[in-house]
């Protein structure tokens, strides 16, 4: 007999897992790969960089998953390890953009085109979701991370708190933060 894995909760999931049931893992990942990659897209501004740090997520995830707590949201659990692989991944772009100065001009002139928005993704739709993404892939860190687990996520106040580990009240005063400078980097075409 099979079992039902969308039937399990999240901690019977995290226990078969860990006792070595493979499938667990990917009833995990199938529940929350979209919410994951939202996120990561919504911090780096790039999709490709999404694809790769949602994937290091769950990686980070299945290693530390005899951590998780059954008592405590699955979803807030990731969120929180996403977060953190965000973080990372923007610092070691940092690095990459200062080491790139030491490259040669023909080798930097490539890198600048390669991130250019091809030419045939020109719906105005899908222009503007990029531009918003783009924008808020910019606020600083302390700004973007509730706005992104609040209104992209659907997160509570209290679990944005929790994940970020600031008090409901400041999240409450970033997210006003965040808008406010959102909508003054939309306001500059």
């Amino acid at each position: 007999m099979s079992l039902d894995w969308t039937a399990l909760s999240d901690g019977e999931l995290a226990t078969l897992s860990i006792a070595g049931r493979q499938a667990a893992f990917a009833e995990i990942v199938r529940r929350y790969r979209q919410p994951m990659f939202r996120l990561s897209h919504a911090f780096l501004g790039d999709a490709d960089e999404a694809l790769d740090v949602t994937q290091e997520a769950f990686v980070a995830a299945h290693q530390a998953l005899s951590r998780y707590d059954p008592n405590r949201s699955m979803q807030a659990w990731l969120t929180t390890i996403a977060v953190n692989k965000c973080r990372d991944w923007a610092r070691k772009r940092a690095v990459r953009r200062f080491l790139s100065f030491a490259l040669p001009n023909d080798e930097q002139v490539q890198s600048i085109v390669d991130e250019q928005v091809p030419i045939d993704d020109a719906a105005g739709d899908r222009q503007e979701l990029d531009r918003v993404t783009r924008a808020i892939s910019t606020l600083p860190a302390n700004l973007k991370e509730p706005l992104v687990l609040r209104t992209i996520e659907g997160l509570s106040q209290a679990e944005t708190a929790e994940v970020l580990g600031i008090s409901q009240k400041a999240v409450e005063t970033r997210l006003y933060r965040a808008r406010a400078r959102l909508l003054e980097k939309l306001g500059n075409r």
